[in-house]
């Protein structure tokens, strides 16, 4: 995480922000962008790379795919290594950290009797993997219960030691949770895990390009994260990056011709499909530098958590997780009134389309969770008109206790 200040942003000499920067993105100018955090936004840059990129392929698909991609790809691998940290044989390249921890579920040696462990937090699709892996191999997918207000990170470290038994042999985590946009401690999760013999896999879809990474450093046994959100690659550019150790077993969901070969080879060669968005990490890094680096990651920090209070105090709520667990984004929760559906978030979510405001919202433990996420394209004046739009919208006062 940055150590700038806010004292610190204000000197700094940041490139275009707010509503200057997004002339270098194609968002409709008719609509406040708040949900970065779900499917990013690609700059113009980053698109024009990727158009380089098709005709490349286009030119002659067969001589591309056969002789010049296999180095590029390692090159691109080269890239995720140069920024968030390790070799780069051991990055390799997928559509989202969905598939990354599809392709871990498929090759782990789980049988009968054994636990898979993940936390209430955890994103809705990995929940739904773990338990379709859990029931194939005769296993069980236990959930380590947390509040949805986190107070701090002791809290999250404890509920998930302690949710641990003799049968546990895999804990799923989240780095920065989907919900509820809480920075987890995976470095002090992964230890305490692996005191206990527990293998880790840590979905990290939102941390590139949110929080500074070492993922070697955490000790995991394999790390996930999409540079399609926050590091500004188009989208379907999902990375794995595997400890050596368990390279070995560590395979594709969909086996091709490099699955004998090795794990970066199998990796690599997934049968046919657009290989653009992986070959762009290289102008998605040039971009993400040059809009400031680790200087947007500060001011990203700062930008949303200045967004929670100006929420907050046009319409009340409480934001899930303290200062020194967020990151680029915040979700502040209201409890649900009594009458409110199950899907009270997407027609939240809708309502606010409707008016020009794109947010992420959830439902968890009777509390309906709005997500605001904070990019270079963003400004104060966006979160002060989402924070008009909610405290008159009839639909958001219908199902949550406001001010």
């Amino acid at each position: 995480m940055s150590s700038l200040s806010p004292s610190d942003l204000s000197r700094i000499a940041l490139p275009l922000e707010g509503e200057g920067a997004r002339a270098s993105f194609q968002l409709a100018p008719d609509r406040i962008h708040l949900n970065n955090g779900s499917f990013g936004a690609v700059p113009r840059s980053v698109e024009a790379a990727q158009a380089h990129w098709r005709a490349e392929v286009e030119r002659d698909p067969t001589t591309f795919l056969d002789e010049v991609y296999p180095a590029e790809v390692r090159r691109a691998a080269g890239v995720a290594a140069q920024w968030f940290g390790g070799e780069a044989q051991d990055w390799v390249f997928c559509e989202n950290a969905t598939s990354a921890l599809a392709g871990v579920l498929a090759a782990f040696p789980l049988k009968p009797g054994d636990e898979m462990l993940t936390t209430s937090h955890a994103y809705g699709a990995v929940v739904k993997a773990m338990r379709l892996w859990a029931h194939r191999s005769g296993a069980a997918l236990r959930v380590a219960e947390l509040p949805t207000i986190l107070e701090d990170e002791r809290q999250v470290v404890q509920a998930i030691a302690a949710a641990f038994t003799p049968r546990t042999r895999l804990l799923v985590i989240d780095h920065i949770t989907s919900p509820t946009a809480a920075v987890f401690p995976a470095a002090e999760i992964v230890q305490v895990a692996r005191k206990a013999g527990i293998a880790v896999f840590v979905d990290g879809a939102h941390a590139p390009g949110q929080i500074e990474l070492d993922v070697p450093a955490l000790g995991a046994d394999w790390y996930t994260g999409n540079a399609h959100k926050w590091f500004f690659a188009p989208r379907g550019c999902g990375l794995l990056w595997t400890a050596p150790a368990r390279q070995e077993m560590t395979r594709p969901a969909v086996p091709s011709h490099g699955t004998d070969e090795g794990y970066t080879e199998a990796f690599d060669w997934i049968g046919t499909r657009d290989v653009t968005p992986w070959l762009c990490l290289g102008a998605a890094a040039l971009a993400f530098d040059g809009f400031g680096g680790e200087s947007l990651m500060a001011r990203n920090r700062q930008l949303a958590a200045e967004a929670a209070e100006i929420v907050m105090a046009a319409v009340g709520g409480a934001v899930s997780a303290s200062a020194s667990m967020r990151a680029a984004m915040a979700a502040i929760c209201f409890p649900l009134q009594p009458a409110a559906l199950a899907d009270a978030h997407l027609k939240v979510r809708a309502s606010l389309r409707q008016q020009g405001v794109v947010v992420a919202a959830n439902v968890l433990e009777g509390l309906l969770c709005v997500r605001l996420s904070a990019q270079i394209y963003n400004s104060i004046a966006d979160y002060k008109r989402c924070a008009e739009i909610l405290a008159r919208d009839s639909i958001f006062r219908a199902v949550a206790s406001v001010n």
